[in-house]
């Protein structure tokens, strides 16, 4: 099943259910979906890569508005945003963990023959191209950057 089929399916089962706050949620990432469709024109609609590429940007979003929320003394809004987060994760694969990463860093130096920091472009388009959905490419980098002795 594709990701709009589970936005479409969740969307269902939350309004039979009454949970108005993840109704919210599924609205607006089907909104956020049909945007990043029309900037998609005249291309075709955005893949499943891209569709998880938009929902990480909104987790990121919503996860700076609660550490600014928690900030300003606003709780109950930062609460609003977490469960937020919460939805939109629950359509995201799962991240690798530290182990995992570091493995497939050293997969990718290997393949690439990296040597040294300027090698770093090499090695993160690998980790990309392979692992682009399960790795978080911002703890990444530096892990990259640490083992090639930068």
């Amino acid at each position: 099943m594709s990701l709009r089929d589970r936005f479409t399916e969740e969307l269902k089962a939350a309004m039979r259910a009454g949970d108005s706050a993840r109704v919210s949620t599924l609205r607006m990432i089907q909104a956020k979906l049909k945007d990043t469709d029309i900037a998609a024109r005249p291309g075709p609609p955005v893949d499943d890569a891209g569709i998880i590429a938009m929902l990480r940007g909104m987790a990121k979003s919503r996860a700076e508005s609660v550490a600014l929320y928690r900030q300003g003394g606003r709780e109950e809004l930062a609460a609003k945003e977490e469960a937020e987060i919460a939805v939109i994760e629950s359509f995201l694969p799962q991240q690798m963990d530290e182990a995992a990463m570091a493995a497939a860093i050293e997969a990718a130096i290997a393949e690439t023959g990296a040597a040294s920091v300027k090698d770093m472009g090499k090695v993160m388009a690998a980790l990309k191209a392979r692992h682009a959905a399960t790795l978080d490419m911002a703890k990444a980098g530096p892990m990259v950057k640490a083992r090639l002795g930068g």
